[in-house]
């Protein structure tokens, strides 16, 4: 076969001078498969949508008309679809409204991202679900901001009257679907306006939030949904628009995702070593005293002098730079923005302080190039906005890896003539508070041990024309500290919960800015940080340290009934095994297995059970855990189909072996009980229900697959998923004959994959993508079969497993 880009014909693949690659499945079987895997996941895209000249040509020279400004119409008439991670931030409201019955939401993603899009689409769905078009008050600030959306929800409605505008001098005559600016919406026209009278309400730039005006409106309307559209939530004045969200947010675009799918502009990041120590610099509440700060750098001339001699080796053309710094305090700024004049760099200093006449002179002047930098220390400013940005200068540490990707989100937005956005960090010693591994993980996805390698090994893993690049002493300085916090995070963590206060773990994952696997990463558990920190926990058996070690296998549990049952089963009043019907007793069996994964020599549901409840601080946590877990879930699920419906499984949800084996009914107690951890490959035949089960992993580890394996499983779209059998697997063996005739014989199929063999708190779960159908097959030991999903997979699942996205 060929992989190239030329046409395909005779010259082009023969005799063309092009650029083609011949490869055999003979000699390099491997390569083949993975670009066969390629191509059919790019095949069965449908971002990619086949050009038919009868059904579409009218469509393609309305495009050309509009591309070349001839075209009077006022949509375009395309079908809007989500993009990628578009579709993620709809499920995640779905899921919100759906499953935790939230109707206030806010979605935070960087500006040029689609938010406005999104909130169409979302609307789009929601007229599905009424009905008919819900009455609709779409509210920005500015006028430009109105006409845009109004032209985009008509585009996705595809109905080119859909709207009226209510700002300047407009008035809306309907006034069903009206975009209005926050000024329109004045406190006496409020007053005119019910309070149920917009079914939907939806708030741009929701950062705004805080102000006089938008309290008021907030205040005063009772939609039955309520939609936030931020790129920024936390603003400098310390007012986090998440608080108006219980503390939450919808979804919040990963900049790695946004990067890795072509929506921003590509960075290129330098360290670079600035010579200052910060180690006896005062901590408190979570980050640097800033008068501490302010005394090491304003007035520093050294470092000024260094930061302009790396920006001069980094910039080719100073002239033609629109940079934007970051410094810690309005003196700084002030004395930054000096010591760029005096060298010839035009800039000025924007703060709370200067005036707003002031602050767009600057602003209008450094987007046309007159000015060359701006020094800010209001990070969200309102005024700083310059989608030419194509510089960026962190003059001072940056604790919060939130505010850290709001910072670089002010240089990301793509525009005509920007290649690329560079940054520049000027690094010194830190305290051992500082967690460099925050920071980085905003640049390189993954966990800290996966920036620890990628900085030790150059950063050889970022999405397209991204680039991060350290020098040696800033190198050593962050491999150091993130080092350190590998090793110290425990201890860190217990300083932070002492800190804080006797809070609970939702609460304290969300003030330290952690993650559910810091706290139950090793092994670990809430209940023994807790006890470290200071705070009381009831002593149990001596069971309880054996079983405090496994809790991190709770985790993953994000389904409503299971979280439910196995929360009941684990307090201290909680049912016998008498008490529950076969459902009940099988889900005691899972959450038994979850703790003693051989039985271990439990007896019965009962024996598990009195054991279990020696420990109350155990049973206590596993509680507060499932909280957290349930509130967070974010995948809408369904049960089984079909015969498979009495099972205690949900299509889209997250399970260990071991809860599938008993669920399925191929373990249990008793003498001819098997063990849950009686099984370890990958298929298994379950006679109980009649089902054949896969468990997939998707990204295989080199170490423990053949290179022959490494491509065999993976999704081709979100319905359809491509798995081949073992290689012992004849098609005209009985396991093949039932694999691809399993609809006629009356047996099932049930897929469970993973991306990794392990994640950051240990094995990995499992997600059940749910019942599988036979489509078509090739080949024997192994067959090659793909098979169709009853349910399409979670969007975020296809886009990590998908080949092309690895």
């Amino acid at each position: 076969g060929f992989v190239g880009s030329s046409n395909l014909s005779q010259s082009a693949l023969v005799d063309g001078l092009e650029w083609n690659v011949r490869i055999s499945s003979v000699a390099t079987p491997t390569l083949v498969r993975k670009f066969e895997a390629a191509f059919e996941t790019y095949w069965n895209d449908p971002t990619f949508e086949p050009y038919h000249p009868d059904r579409d040509g009218e469509r393609f020279e309305a495009a050309v008309r509009r591309s070349q400004g001839t075209d009077s119409i006022s949509i375009s008439g395309l079908e809007v679809h989500a993009r990628p991670h578009q579709e993620l931030m709809l499920a995640a409201l779905a899921a919100e409204r759906q499953l935790h019955d939230r109707h206030r939401n806010l979605l935070v993603a960087a500006t040029g991202t689609g938010k406005t899009v999104v909130a169409a689409l979302d609307y789009r769905h929601l007229a599905q679900e009424f009905g008919r078009q819900p009455t609709l008050l779409f509210v920005a600030h500015r006028k430009e901001l109105l006409e845009q959306a109004m032209r985009t929800y008509r585009e996705v409605l595809s109905d080119g009257g859909f709207g009226e505008l209510f700002v300047g001098g407009e008035q809306p005559v309907h006034w069903h679907h009206v975009f209005a600016s926050i000024q329109s919406l004045s406190n006496a026209k409020l007053a005119t306006i019910p309070a149920d009278a917009y079914q939907i309400a939806v708030i741009d730039e929701f950062h705004h939030a805080s102000a006089r005006s938008y309290q008021a409106l907030l205040a005063h309307l009772e939609p039955v949904e309520l939609l936030g559209l931020t790129a920024t939530p936390e603003r400098s004045d310390g007012f986090d628009v998440r608080e108006l969200f219980d503390g939450r947010s919808a979804y919040e675009l990963r900049l790695w995702d946004a990067l890795d799918q072509d929506l921003l502009c590509p960075f290129h990041y330098y360290g670079v070593a600035d010579n200052t120590d910060l180690r006896q610099l005062e901590w408190r509440r979570g980050g640097y005293a800033p008068e501490g700060l302010d005394n090491l750098y304003t007035g520093n001339d050294a470092r000024a002098r260094l930061v302009i001699t790396a920006l001069k080796d980094r910039v080719a053309a100073l002239e033609t730079m629109r940079a934007l710094g970051f410094c810690v305090s309005v003196a700084h700024a002030e004395y930054m923005a000096r010591v760029f004049d005096q060298a010839g760099i035009s800039s000025r200093a924007i703060t709370g302080q200067t005036s707003r006449e002031e602050r767009e002179t600057s602003l209008r002047g450094l987007q046309q190039g007159d000015i060359q930098c701006v020094f800010t220390v209001d990070v969200f400013n309102e005024g700083v906005d310059v989608p030419s940005l194509d510089t960026i200068l962190m003059l001072r540490p940056t604790e919060s890896a939130t505010i850290f990707q709001q910072q670089l989100g002010r240089g990301l937005r793509r525009t005509n003539g920007k290649a690329v956005l560079t940054v520049l960090d000027f690094i010194g010693q830190q305290r051992r508070e500082f967690r460099f591994a925050d920071k980085m993980r905003v640049l390189t996805g993954g966990t800290a041990r996966n920036v620890e390698r990628q900085v030790e090994e150059g950063f050889g893993f970022l999405p397209s024309g991204a680039q991060v690049v350290l020098d040696e002493v800033s190198r050593g300085i962050i491999l150091a500290n993130i080092r350190q916090s590998i090793r110290g995070a425990r201890t860190e963590q217990v300083r932070e919960l002492r800190e804080l206060g006797d809070v609970g773990l939702t609460a304290y994952l969300r003030l330290a800015e952690r993650e559910l696997s810091d706290v139950y990463a090793r092994g670990m558990s809430w209940t023994e940080m807790r006890r470290a920190a200071g705070f009381d926990a009831p002593l149990g058996s001596e069971e309880e340290a054996s079983l405090l070690k496994r809790l991190w296998r709770f985790t993953c549990v994000d389904d409503p009934e299971r979280a439910h049952f196995y929360s009941w089963l684990a307090s201290v009043e909680g049912p016998m095994a008498a008490d529950l019907d076969a459902r009940g007793q099988s889900y005691a069996a899972m959450l038994l297995a979850l703790l003693w994964p051989a039985w271990d020599g439990l007896s019965n549901i009962d024996d598990g059970l009195r054991r279990l409840r020696a420990n109350p601080a155990v049973c206590g946590e596993i509680g507060e855990l499932l909280q957290h877990t349930s509130d967070s879930a974010r995948k809408l699920i369904a049960p089984l189909g079909g015969r498979l419906g009495a099972v205690p499984l949900f299509a889209h949800a997250t399970y260990h072996r071991e809860e599938v084996l008993i669920a399925s009914g191929w373990a249990a107690f008793g003498a001819d009980g098997r063990s849950p951890r009686g099984h370890a490959s990958g298929v298994l035949w379950v006679p109980e229900i009649t089902t054949d089960i896969f468990f997939v992993t998707l990204r295989k580890d080199e170490g423990q697959f053949s290179p022959q394996t490494m491509y065999r499983d993976y999704p081709i779209s979100l319905n359809r998923f491509h798995w081949e059998s073992q290689n012992a697997t004849a098609l005209e063996s009985a396991t093949g004959q039932r694999y691809i005739n399993h609809v006629e014989r009356g047996t099932d199929v049930l897929i469970f994959t993973r991306l990794t063999r392990v994640n950051e708190v240990g094995t990995a779960p499992y997600l059940c993508l749910g019942r599988a159908f036979h489509s078509e097959h090739r080949g024997s030991q192994p067959i090659a079969i793909t098979w169709d999903l009853e349910r399409p997979m979670p969007a975020d699942v296809f886009t990590e497993a998908s080949v092309v996205a690895s």
